[in-house]
Protein backbone atom coordinates (compact mmCIF):
# COMPACT_ATOMS: atom_id res chain seq x y z
CA UNK A 1 0.00 0.00 0.00
CA UNK A 2 1.97 3.33 -0.99
CA UNK A 3 1.52 5.72 1.57
CA UNK A 4 -0.67 8.56 -0.17
CA UNK A 5 -3.66 5.68 0.38
CA UNK A 6 -2.54 5.92 4.21
CA UNK A 7 -4.00 8.34 6.16
CA UNK A 8 -3.64 9.17 10.44
CA UNK A 9 -6.79 10.14 12.25
CA UNK A 10 -6.79 12.78 14.99
CA UNK A 11 -9.00 13.96 17.94
CA UNK A 12 -7.64 17.87 19.39
CA UNK A 13 -8.58 18.04 22.57
CA UNK A 14 -8.47 21.21 24.15
CA UNK A 15 -7.28 22.14 27.71
CA UNK A 16 -7.91 25.30 29.67
CA UNK A 17 -4.54 26.61 29.64
CA UNK A 18 -5.32 27.32 26.04
CA UNK A 19 -3.15 24.80 24.29
CA UNK A 20 -4.51 22.01 22.54
CA UNK A 21 -3.40 18.30 21.98
CA UNK A 22 -3.78 16.49 18.89
CA UNK A 23 -4.36 12.75 19.86
CA UNK A 24 -4.18 9.87 17.57
CA UNK A 25 -7.45 7.74 17.20
CA UNK A 26 -6.90 5.34 14.22
CA UNK A 27 -6.54 4.52 11.06
CA UNK A 28 -8.11 5.19 7.63
CA UNK A 29 -7.45 3.84 4.16
CA UNK A 30 -8.17 5.30 0.71
CA UNK A 31 -9.95 2.90 -1.28
CA UNK A 32 -10.28 2.31 -5.22
CA UNK A 33 -13.33 4.93 -5.87
CA UNK A 34 -11.59 7.40 -3.26
CA UNK A 35 -13.65 7.39 -0.54
CA UNK A 36 -12.27 6.36 3.19
CA UNK A 37 -12.25 3.90 5.13
CA UNK A 38 -12.07 4.64 8.73
CA UNK A 39 -10.74 2.23 11.71
CA UNK A 40 -11.12 3.96 15.10
CA UNK A 41 -9.19 2.97 17.95
CA UNK A 42 -11.12 5.49 20.12
CA UNK A 43 -14.14 7.77 19.93
CA UNK A 44 -13.71 11.80 20.45
CA UNK A 45 -16.24 13.36 22.80
CA UNK A 46 -15.95 16.21 20.60
CA UNK A 47 -17.40 14.44 17.80
CA UNK A 48 -14.31 16.11 15.54
CA UNK A 49 -11.61 14.09 13.52
CA UNK A 50 -8.99 15.25 11.79
CA UNK A 51 -7.78 13.33 8.95
CA UNK A 52 -4.39 13.56 7.98
CA UNK A 53 -1.85 12.11 5.17
CA UNK A 54 0.04 9.39 6.79
CA UNK A 55 3.74 10.06 7.86
CA UNK A 56 6.69 7.69 8.51
CA UNK A 57 7.23 7.82 12.14
CA UNK A 58 10.92 9.26 11.22
CA UNK A 59 9.69 11.95 9.59
CA UNK A 60 6.85 12.60 11.79
CA UNK A 61 9.66 12.59 15.01
CA UNK A 62 12.25 15.03 12.21
CA UNK A 63 9.43 17.54 12.17
CA UNK A 64 8.40 17.58 15.77
CA UNK A 65 11.97 18.40 16.69
CA UNK A 66 11.78 21.16 14.18
CA UNK A 67 8.63 22.89 15.53
CA UNK A 68 9.77 22.65 19.16
CA UNK A 69 13.13 24.32 17.64
CA UNK A 70 11.07 27.41 16.12
CA UNK A 71 8.75 27.17 19.30
CA UNK A 72 11.66 27.51 21.68
CA UNK A 73 13.29 30.01 19.50
CA UNK A 74 10.22 32.16 18.92
CA UNK A 75 9.57 32.24 22.92
CA UNK A 76 13.08 33.40 23.66
CA UNK A 77 12.79 36.31 20.89
CA UNK A 78 9.67 37.50 23.35
CA UNK A 79 11.36 37.32 26.67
Amino acid sequence: MDAAEKKTIYTIVERKEGKSYWVRIGTGFVNRDGSITVKLDAVPVNGVLQVRDWEAPEVRALEMRKRAEQNAAARSAVA
